[in-house]
């Protein structure tokens, strides 16, 4: 990574809070898209989830206390089975890892400055600061990035569904509320292969910023912890 890129990811202008009136909901789940907030964000391969699991998560929502958060329950249920390797898991393809990493940063410092990603066998995690509306930025890498593996399916032996889209309609996004919650979502996408059991520490998977990010994150912090 160049000394530019981290000297952006290194001085990260923060913009935290909450503003009602920027929450927007499109299809199932409600997005709270204003530029300049710090967003993570994941979306995942249409096969990642079978019919059976979803229909399992209902159940298991069911059997919760009524003062759980059922949003971030159904979250944590859900990366824990994307975790597992479920589906064609197109994204181990390195070629296509790649292509999916290229689209994040083509557009990094334009539409929006690119702070953190891991490109998981069925899912991604990015972590950026939106110069554009939240919604066509995520549309972009999709659509790029769909059309481009549903083409080379066969050549790359992909597996992919021909009868669905490469990734899901809907994807997930929460904003960064405070500089302790920045340095949590870091170290959660950069962890998360760990996690997933395909490697034994962040910096040894090749599709994520954690090696690049290992010089930067400790001044990150420090700023977002000092201003």
């Amino acid at each position: 990574m160049s000394t530019s890129k981290q000297s952006q990811i290194g001085n990260a202008e923060l913009q935290l809070g909450t503003n009602a009136s920027k929450w927007q909901s499109r299809g199932y789940l409600p997005h709270f898209d204003r530029k300049g907030c710090l967003q993570s964000i994941t979306f995942r391969l249409s096969d990642s989830l079978p019919k059976s699991k979803l229909t399992q998560l209902e159940s298991i929502l069911e059997t919760l206390p009524k003062d759980t958060d059922t949003e971030q329950a159904k979250r944590a249920q859900i990366e824990k089975w994307l975790d597992a390797g479920m589906g064609c898991c197109a994204l181990k393809d390195p070629v296509v890892a790649q292509k999916v990493e290229e689209a994040f940063l083509h557009f990094d410092g334009d539409r929006y400055k690119l702070l953190a990603w891991c490109v998981m066998p069925n899912h991604v995690h990015v972590l950026i600061e939106p110069h554009i509306e939240l919604s066509k930025i995520v549309q972009s890498w999709k659509s790029y990035t769909g059309r481009w593996a549903k083409q080379r399916s066969a050549e790359l032996e992909l597996s992919v569904p021909s009868d669905q889209p490469f990734w899901m309609r809907e994807y997930w996004d929460r904003y960064i509320r405070n500089k302790q919650h920045l340095d949590n979502v870091i170290d959660y996408i950069h962890q998360n292969p760990v996690r997933g059991g395909l490697c034994s520490k962040p910096e040894d998977w090749p599709n994520s910023s954690a090696l690049s990010l290992m010089g930067t994150l400790s001044s990150s912090s420090a700023l977002c912890h000092n201003e």
